[in-house]
């Protein structure tokens, strides 16, 4: 390495290449820019155009500094600079980099990768290799990582790979794994550590001190890793727990709310205490905002451990109580609605009323104690509402007992034990374990729960598969039935303390909140009796599909498994209804890294040494990007839209010539001297010459086929015909080997129309006459080929003579050598020069063409006016969607594409002429169809 202060080149064998700078100096001296390019239509040589610059000899001084420098930053580029240079890194062997990669290395990921990328650099230009070890166990279904001495660009390679696990680490298997590898003693260790105590981490510390160096990177306060407790779910609001290893200071942290979608829902802040390593906030979660929230995350962290989901357990159903609201009069502690409420209120949303009011809102679980005797009409009522995927639960007590209600889950026992409705015994009973099948599963009994009454159930086969809950001596206390997509559950004794002590006991509370979360096809923990993984965490605290391989969870055990590659943190179970399994609550409470004395630390940080050779390349790039511009300049291309078209036909460049060619008035003494015609009187006045052709229109007009109009003065007649040709050339571009540019609107005053092929002109009153200067141009434009089709727009062209119709049109043409007129034979070359026409309509139909007599002056008898009256540039006329703007009557569209084929025609008469009047070759072509 050449260090130059805090500037160095890691590379410094290329600086070398700068003698060859004088070299390609004098080869750019030798080499001159390309030649300027310059469009030359063959028009522009009567324009008397004249070379306005040459070609230089020698390349200018500024563009020979410029690609010299170009040169210069190409050869420091791959020298390699480097800005703050670290020194070499100690030690004479391999670099062995091992990487915490746990839930908790998550926040500050992208620092701890950018950190591992520097120290590989600096192996880089010692030319030692690289060995990685990561800490947590692999994913199982994780591609295999290349493992021993690697070189830097391979190690890179497998660096890009590593990601951070949503599960702890494991250091002591790590240790196992670095014996494995048998890495060269003489290597030096940096361990990237997320700065968290654990087991192993003693056994990892004495295994990397026997290396020749070691150095433990520590994270900052930034990226210091938070866990994020499952929040605490009673009450009405969320209690929102995190813990961190070490209490350094007062902080503050933002827990976001999210629904499934990923909508923040809600946002709070959390507080650490200075001398606190937990810090705790309320989230405020009325029961429509805590039904849908779906995970809560620690703002800033995006990891595993900083992300809790949700599930069943943490909302609030709404619930609903069959009865009236207890009243101090009427003694509440002896009405079983009392002790629904209490039990329940803290954790759900609780309404209480009759049928109507309970059934006729979204009620998850519907509670019906003894007292409340439905009639007949209500448990019809029920019934249908269990059978939508409604919870309804019943408590046994005298009404129950008479035996005169069929809305239970088993039949209930009869004779006078039924009558009586209660069995006694000589000491009330105890709960026996809760069955394999049971929602209860797993809820722990408490030893003084005794019931001393309750409705017995009439044995049947399948009796055992509908109990839910056993007394010691066998009899059902909770049975329950599977009714379409609802349950239907029956409890068989009272809500209140008259049979039994349950419903003062938590046991009662746990029961009730078990059956609200089964509402959802979950209940608790012991729902089935196991749990396949539906959705998991990955270390970013994504969810996604599970990895291959993943064990499924028995429900009765969750909360003792431990998140690792077989059992991710996730949701477990199915698209009906999950179980969260987090990892906060199940690893252990972080603590702060414990190292022994001697071992040197440093801390993850994003500065030190900076590689200046992609800034480089960028200049290079950047004065490559100037010298095309540059050279694009100088040859005259750049600031000209460039326009790829197929060649015009050659019958538009023979146009474009014989209309420049054409002989105009000469000038003498700058007076203008009339010419002899033979249409005209020999002492008629002087015409004016063409106006002067500007290069911008000369390339405008010769470069591409464009249809033109004439100006009137009136804008909404100019702007229809703009419309008008605009649709006629959209067909044109569609159907035929034409492909006109934009229409051009002609002011005969100041443009040249010998440009352009065919010109429409739609008569107007308000137009006024045209100047001798506009007469004389259309007059040119005639006599050299051109073609004029006037559109009077009014249905009254059924005269002997097309002007003496219309007044305005006799106006207009009054200066121009109009020649004689006819009205269009049907066989004319205009009815079949594309399609084959035997009408001409436009927006109107009916009347009929004029063209001009004897065949036409010019062009081998090709027709140089043709006049309607039918409005075909409203015909034409499309919007931005290519809809009709105006009506055609009557034929509506069929009229409007035959008005289409009428243009089309008009377009192919005058850039291919009498083409398809040619009968020359007729007879062979009707030979060879009769073979």
């Amino acid at each position: 390495m050449l260090s130059l202060g805090a500037f160095a080149f890691a590379a410094p064998g290329m600086l070398a290449l700068l003698l060859a700078l004088p070299v390609i100096y004098w080869l750019l001296r030798l080499i001159p820019p390309l030649p300027k390019l310059v469009r030359f239509p063959a028009i522009r040589l009567l324009i008397g155009l004249e070379p306005s610059e040459q070609t230089p000899m020698k390349m200018p001084w500024w563009l020979l500094l410029l690609r010299l420098l170009l040169a210069t930053a190409l050869i420091l580029a791959m020298a390699r600079p480097v800005l703050n240079p670290q020194a070499d890194l100690p030690g004479s062997g391999p670099l062995l980099l091992v990487i915490d990669d746990g839930w908790s290395s998550a926040p500050g990921w992208t620092t701890r990768i950018t950190h591992a990328e520097r120290l590989i650099q600096r192996a880089e230009r010692a030319n030692r290799p690289v060995v990685l070890a990561g800490t947590a166990p692999v994913a199982i279904d994780a591609p295999a990582l290349r493992r021993g001495a690697l070189r830097a660009d391979d190690a890179r390679t497998v660096l890009r790979a590593f990601r951070p696990k949503p599960w702890p680490t494991d250091r002591a298997a790590a240790v196992t794994t670095i014996d494995q590898m048998q890495v060269d003693p003489g290597a030096y260790a940096v361990w990237l550590s997320d700065g968290l105590e654990d087991e192993g981490a003693a056994k990892l510390t004495e295994r990397l001190r026997r290396f020749e160096g070691l150095q433990v990177v520590l994270p900052d306060q930034a990226t210091t890793p938070l866990l994020l407790l499952p929040p605490a779910t009673g009450g009405r609001d969320l209690k929102v727990q995190a813990l961190r290893p070490a209490a350094d200071g007062p902080r503050k942290v933002a827990i976001q709310a999210a629904d499934d979608q990923g909508r923040v829902v809600a946002r709070i802040d959390l507080d650490f205490a200075a001398t606190a390593t937990k810090g705790e906030g309320t989230l405020p979660a009325p029961a429509e905002l805590r039904n849908r929230v779906a995970r809560l995350d620690i703002e800033t962290q995006g990891g595993a451990g900083s992300t809790v989901l949700l599930d069943e357990r943490s909302r609030r159903r709404p619930v609903a109580v069959l009865g009236e609201r207890p009243t101090a009069t009427g003694q509440p502690l002896l009405q079983e609605v009392y002790f629904l409420e209490r039990a329940l209120d803290p954790y759900v949303s609780l309404t209480i009323g009759d049928r109507e009011t309970v059934l006729t809102r979204n009620t998850a679980v519907l509670l019906v104690p003894d007292g409340a005797v439905p009639s007949a009409n209500d448990r019809e009522e029920i019934a249908k509402w269990i059978e939508r995927g409604g919870v309804a639960v019943r408590f046994a007590g005298p009404n129950i007992a008479a035996g005169n209600d069929p809305l239970v889950p088993t039949r209930l026992r009869l004779g006078d034990r039924a009558l009586g409705g209660v069995m006694s015994w000589g000491q009330p009973s105890a709960l026996a374990e809760f069955p394999a099948n049971s929602p209860f599963l797993g809820i722990p009994i408490p030893k003084d729960v005794r019931i001393s009454q309750q409705v017995l159930a009439e044995p049947t086969p399948d009796l055992a598969d509908k109990t839910w809950a056993r007394l010691a001596d066998g009899t059902p206390l909770v049975t329950a039935e599977k009714r379409g997509q609802g349950y239907l559950v029956l409890i068989h004794t009272t809500a209140n303390t008259g049979w039994s002590n349950l419903a003062i006991s938590g046991l009662f509370v746990n029961m009730l909140q078990r059956l609200v979360t089964l509402s959802r096809g979950v209940a608790g923990d012991g729902v089935n009796k196991a749990l396949k993984p539906w959705r998991t965490l990955d270390g970013f605290g994504r969810l996604g599909a599970p990895p291959a391989g993943a064990q499924i969870l028995p429900a009765d055990a969750i909360e003792t498994f431990k998140p690792r590659p077989t059992t991710p943190p996730g949701l477990y179970g199915d698209e009906n209804a999950q179980v969260a399994f987090n990892i906060g609550g199940h690893v252990g409470e972080p603590k702060p890294l414990v190292l022994p004395g001697g071992v040197s630390t440093d801390r993850l940080s994003e500065g030190g040494e900076t590689d200046l050779s992609r800034w480089f390349l960028l200049g290079a790039l950047l004065l490559l990007l100037a010298d095309i511009f540059i050279a694009l300049w100088l040859r005259g291309l750049l600031g000209r839209a460039v326009r790829i078209r197929r060649a015009a036909p050659a019958a538009l460049a023979v146009l474009a010539v014989v209309a420049v060619m054409a002989p105009a008035p000469p000038s003498d003494a700058q007076q203008p001297v009339p010419q002899a015609r033979p249409q005209r009187v020999a002492d008629q006045p002087a015409r004016p010459g063409p106006p002067p052709l500007s290069e911008e229109q000369a390339l405008k007009g010769s470069l591409d086929i464009r249809l033109a109009y004439i100006i009137t003065g009136d804008k909404e007649v100019d702007d229809l015909s703009k419309a008008g040709l605009e649709g006629l050339s959209e067909i044109l571009r569609s159907r035929t080997s034409v492909e006109p540019a934009d229409p051009v609107g002609l002011d005969l005053e100041r443009d040249e129309p010998r440009l352009y092929p065919l010109i429409y002109w739609p008569i107007t009153s308000t137009q006024p006459a045209l100047s001798p200067r506009a007469s004389a141009a259309l007059d040119r434009y005639l006599r050299t080929g051109g073609i004029l089709f006037i559109d009077t727009r009014d249905q009254q062209m059924s005269f002997d003579r097309p002007a003496g119709g219309n007044p305005d049109l006799k106006r207009l043409l009054s200066g121009i050598e109009t020649p004689p007129l006819v009205a269009m034979p049907p066989d004319h070359v205009l009815t079949k020069s594309f399609y084959l026409l035997s009408d001409m309509p436009g927006r109107w139909q009916g009347g009929k063409i004029w063209i001009e007599s004897g065949g036409g002056r010019v062009n081998d008898g090709v027709t140089t006016i043709v006049i309607g009256a039918n409005d075909y540039a409203g015909a034409w006329a499309v919007d931005q969607r290519g809809r009709g703007l105006l009506p055609v009557s009557p034929g509506a569209e069929t009229q409007r594409e035959m008005s289409y084929r009428v243009g089309v025609n008009l377009v192919m008469h005058a850039l291919t002429g009498n083409y398809k009047d040619d009968q020359v070759h007729l007879q062979d072509i009707m030979q060879r169809l009769r073979r």
